[in-house]
Order: C-alpha cells, then structure tokens, then sequence
C-alpha cells in the first residue's frame, strides 16, 4: 500500500508542476485532464502527508523520552505519542478506503426510472411520492433535475416518470437507489382500513456522452407526432413528440415535455445512450459476479431494496439493516443517513474482500 501512495505522492507533484508552467491552460482539454486528476488525488495526498507528519512526531516523542527526566515533559511527550498513534490509525482507515477502486461513473449525471409496479393506482400515487422525495433531495444536494418522461394517471399517481439530475457526483450517491421500493399504509379508497402493499421500481442509469456509445443512425427509427396529455400550450396542436426505436435492441423511447421537436429529440436520444450505455454495464456486472455479491444492491435491478411503512412511521433498508423512524422526513427528501450507511456498507464490503485477497 505504501508504495503504491508514494507512487502517487509523487505523481501529484508531477501535475503540480505541470499546472504552474505558463502556457498550460493554452491546451483546454489537457489542463481540464490535469485539474481533475489533482482534485481526485488531492484527498488521499493530504492524508498520506498527515500520516507522515504523525509518524515522524512518533519518533521523535520517543526519541526525547529516553532522555528527558522532567515528569511533566515526559507526560506531554507521552500525550502526545497517544494523540499521534490513535491518528495514524484513523488516517490508515481513510487511506485505504480512498485506495478503493473508483467506480468510473461515479462523477457523472444521472438518468433515474420510475415505474409504478404491483398495487394498481396505489402503486402509481407512491411513484409520484417517491419522485417528489428525489426532487426535493436534489434540491437539498443544490442539484439540477429535468423531466424527460412522465405518464401520469387522473388522480396524481404516475405509472412512470424519467429525469435527469445534473450534478458533481450524482451517481456515486444515486445508485444505491437502484431496486424495489415497497410501500405499506392503507390507501384512501380502502374503507376497510386494510394496510396493503405496493411496489415500484427505480432505475438510476449514468448519463452516457456520445463518446461513450456510437449508435449508427441506421439503427434508428424516427417517428415524430402531436404530444398528447392533459391540455397545455403546443398538447395536440403541433409534431413535438419523438419517438425513437432501436431497431437491434427493440428500446422505443418517447419525448414530448418540450414544445420544441429539437429539443425533444435531444432528450430521447440522451435516455436511449444511457439505456445503451446501461446494457453494456449490466453485461459487465453479470461477468463479474463476485464483485456484484461485494456491492450494497448497486446490480441487480429486481432486488428488494426498501420497505416504507406509513402506519408505523419507519423506514427500513433491507440492505444494510437500517431502520429509521422519520419516514415523513425520509418522504420530504432527508434520505441522507440512509445513503450515507449504504456507502460505508459498501466500503466495509469491499474493503473486506480486498484483504481477503
């Protein structure tokens, strides 16, 4: 391990001092390459240097015990040994745990699905809820989120909706959304007080850039129409809407929340790269088992992942054993102690695996 982090000590510098050559920010591509491969390395340096400063107050502490006599000197010296081997310690635990191999998606946007499942129009009221909690999650986060697709039934459900959320890091932190979302409550038609149960799915896909996945145009249907939906300016009165089929792949993805058919068209063919772009990514998972049975629920698309239980106010991630009680909290977006937790599982999980190996 100590290699490797003098390794990239050493690499830091290098950049450092590539950065401050005059001239450097003439190559936008190269300068842009060179920041963010200082900003990534930027946290384990800091603490790699840490380490070293701490060691080296180690030494030294000892060094002066053996020859101080002074009682109260030696308490310090001692206090300060303690101090010192108790932060090397933690910054051994933060250190292999920025050694981790990142995932490569990690900083981009993210497409997230949401699709009403078992449970009727029960199941679509929870997948409009359960939009609402990421929006409002991304507001807290100061994130970006734009509407792609939505169907919507009469009584403010929604049998599914797709959004794109622009923001530094969005799918290190969104992919453990990925699975089955359970609800538990009684619903306002049931004049019986039964509690039932529903489902709704999540998907959260990486946005995939055109360098990402070349579709050949062959490939490719276009079809444009009327948007249709309740009302509202350019609904049934102009070709907006586009639908894009995938002929190898038989995907059909329709757009229609813009009034203009460029725009449109921009966005159907962003969800069709990411879906692409997704297949590809689940193939990988599916030929790396090992590492998808390491993972907290970041693979396997049909798992079940979370249970809302309304009448008991609890939450409960089946992942990692967590339950909270502030589910209307957990529902006005505060889902971050859950993402948190699902994140240092995944670190344990993978940290364990590494000094198997």
């Amino acid at each position: 391990m100590f290699d490797r982090l003098e390794d990239l000590l050493h690499r830091y510098e290098e950049i450092m001092n590539e950065l401050s050559e005059p001239g450097v920010a003439n190559d936008q591509k190269r300068f842009a390459s060179l920041m963010k491969e200082q900003s990534d390395l930027t946290p384990l340096v800091n603490a790699y240097k840490e380490y070293k400063e701490c060691n080296q107050t180690i030494e030294d502490s000892l060094e002066l015990l053996e020859s101080e006599t002074d009682e109260d000197m030696r308490e310090m010296l001692k206090d300060e040994l303690a101090s010192s081997k108790k932060r090397i310690a933690q910054l051994e635990d933060t250190m292999k745990i920025l050694l981790l191999p990142k995932d490569p998606n990690d900083d981009k946007n993210v497409i997230v699905e949401i699709r009403a499942g078992a449970g009727g129009d029960e199941a679509a009221l929870f997948a409009a809820e359960i939009y609402r909690m990421y929006i409002h999650y991304a507001e807290r986060r100061r994130w970006k989120v734009e509407t792609m697709e939505m169907e919507e039934i009469g009584i403010g459900g929604m049998k599914s909706v797709t959004f794109m959320i622009t923001g530094q890091g969005a799918y290190s932190v969104m992919k453990y959304e990925s699975g089955v979302h359970r609800v538990q409550r009684v619903p306002e038609t049931e004049s019986g007080g039964r509690i039932h149960t529903s489902t709704i799915s999540v998907a959260v896909l990486p946005e995939a850039e055109e360098v990402d996945v070349v579709i050949d145009e062959k490939d490719i249907r276009i079809d444009v129409m009327r948007a249709s939906g309740c009302g509202g300016q350019c609904v049934n009165t102009t070709d907006s809407a586009v639908r894009l089929t995938h002929m190898p792949t038989g995907i059909v993805i329709y757009s229609q929340t813009e009034k203009s058919q460029i725009q449109n068209k921009a966005k159907a063919f962003a969800l069709l790269r990411a879906k692409l772009y997704d297949m590809e990514q689940q193939k990988a998972h599916d030929a790396e088992a090992d590492l998808r049975r390491s993972q907290v629920g970041t693979g396997d698309r049909s798992e079940k992942i979370r249970t809302y239980n309304f009448p008991q106010g609890r939450v409960t991630d089946h992942r990692i054993n967590l339950t909270l009680y502030k589910l209307d909290k957990v529902m006005d977006g505060d889902i971050q102690e859950i993402i948190d937790a699902c994140i240092a599982a995944d670190q344990a999980a993978k940290l364990l695996k590494m000094n198997e190996e």
